[in-house]
């Protein structure tokens, strides 16, 4: 970049529209010389068309001398009549007649024209007479009286006539010279006078007009610095200027929306907690803890050592993810974990009727997903599905990468959900506050899915009465870079 760009990109907005102003004198002066240009050029065409009614004038003298002259030498026998120049003499007559019929300024120089071109038709008449003479034969003394009583007074009609309209013409050119010159001297002196007070004034406009537009920049300059700072309860009031009030009014209404961002950000934030503590609260269920304690006393009552230290290790494992070190989030592979002790308990529990498979794609493991979302869902598998279902029943975990997301499906083959209560349910869980108990564990998992990743992710359930139900969940692939929260 040029010296002369960084000079500029590094002047205030006042300097550059000062420097504005001063570049806008450049075309006005390149204008006033143009016009003065025009006015040079136009004076010189007036002398031109001065210069050539002189010409004109001496074609005209040169006219009746030529003409006479060669008329004389045709009928003398000097010239026959194919070396005779007559014709081109009339022809060169006619067409400066014609031309100057062209730009002819006065009616009575237009008639001069006209009586001219009579004239020149008359030579014309007389030129083809004594021609015809010629060819019939020695008619010295007919052709001698044509040239003397005809033609030598025509072409001197044609010059007098020739000569009043240049002279009119030269007088018409001279007073329009006159006034020319008149309105020249004027332009000249009107034209310095205008150049003279527009450059003043852009001299004042160059510091006055910079002011108007800085000063309320600077203020709202002011304000955005407040709002940097931290004090989202300040507020602009300039109402000058179409574009400043408009920045005015933007500048507000950006503040206010910072605001409700912010209190939204904090409603948020306040439900996820809510919903996370919650779930918290769930896990650590009495009754679940009770009724695992009781399995372990009866195995060891029982002498299954083996099985009361796996259950132990299970339950620790259970509680240890629950937890998670306070994490919001935790990988796939780490969820996987939880819900796998959480089988593991519910398996030695519910041995009869519950066995469950675990086939999620290695691919996936270090996505980021919520923690507890699959434990609730197996839960909810396991006692609304399996439970009112007689016999054995599967529990099945699978999971795979399907172009930029991750989606992971919990199937149970128990008793399943007829349309009326599929539509409850979902219903329920689309819901910000659901009043069904029994859904509210599915709700809370949605509900902290799309508060993290958005509306377009979360859980849907397909169910058939007497076939079962399957929950999908669908998150975005994002492996765990270090930074989850």
């Amino acid at each position: 970049m040029s010296k002369m760009g960084k000079f500029y990109n590094r002047a205030s907005l006042a300097s550059k529209i000062r420097y504005s102003y001063f570049i806008l004198l450049i075309p006005f002066m390149l204008f006033q010389l143009i016009n003065y240009r025009n006015l040079s050029t136009n004076n010189k065409h007036y002398d031109e068309m001065i210069d050539a009614a002189v010409t004109a004038s001496e074609f005209s003298l040169d006219f009746k001398k030529d003409f006479d002259y060669e008329a004389y030498l045709l009928i003398v026998g000097n010239k026959t009549i194919e070396e005779s120049e007559l014709g081109t003499l009339l022809r060169d007559a006619n067409h400066v007649v014609s031309e100057l019929e062209k730009d002819v300024n006065s009616n009575a120089n237009q008639k001069r024209l006209e009586s001219t071109k009579k004239y020149l038709n008359n030579l014309q008449t007389y030129v083809d007479r004594i021609e015809s003479n010629l060819q019939k034969g020695d008619m010295y003394e007919e052709n001698m009286k044509i040239w003397d009583s005809d033609v030598q007074i025509v072409t001197e009609l044609v010059k007098e006539t020739m000569l009043q309209y240049i002279y009119y013409e030269i007088r018409s050119v001279e007073e329009s010279r006159d006034a020319y010159h008149a309105v020249y001297i004027d332009t000249i002196k009107y034209s310095l006078i205008v150049f003279i007070s527009v450059t003043l004034l852009i001299l004042m406009l160059s510091y006055y007009i910079p002011q108007s537009i800085s000063d309320p920049i600077k203020r709202l300059s002011k304000v955005t610095e407040q709002v940097a700072g931290g004090d989202l309860t300040v507020r602009a009031h300039e109402n000058t200027g179409a574009e400043v009030i408009m920045l005015n009014n933007s500048l507000n209404f950006m503040i206010e929306k910072l605001n409700d961002l912010i209190e939204q950000v904090t409603k948020e934030q306040e439900r996820l907690r809510k919903a996370e503590l919650e779930l918290l609260q769930s896990q650590i269920n009495p009754h679940f803890l009770y009724n695992t304690l009781d399995t372990i006393v009866w195995l060891a009552e029982a002498g299954e050592q083996k099985k009361v230290v796996s259950m132990v290790e299970s339950l620790s494992d259970f509680f240890r993810t629950s937890l998670s070190h306070g994490l919001d989030s935790v990988t796939i592979s780490e969820e996987l974990m939880h819900v796998t002790s959480y089988l593991q308990i519910q398996q030695v529990r519910y041995q009869d009727i519950l066995k469950y498979e675990i086939d999620v794609s290695k691919e996936i493991y270090q996505c980021i997903i919520p923690k507890i979302t699959l434990q609730p869902l197996v839960e909810n598998g396991l006692y609304h599905g399996i439970k009112n279902k007689r016999g054995l029943g599967t529990i099945k975990i699978t999971g795979g990468r399907v172009n930029d997301d991750v989606v992971l499906v919990v199937e149970d083959d128990g008793i399943g959900m007829d349309n009326e209560r599929l539509l409850s349910v979902m219903e329920a869980i689309t819901k910000k506050n659901p009043d069904q108990h029994d859904v509210y564990g599915l709700y809370n998992v949605n509900e902290r899915i799309q508060l993290k990743f958005g509306d377009g992710y979360g859980i849907t359930i397909d169910s058939k009465y007497g076939s079962g139900t399957k929950v999908r969940v669908k998150l975005p692939f994002e492996p765990d870079e270090g930074n989850l929260q």
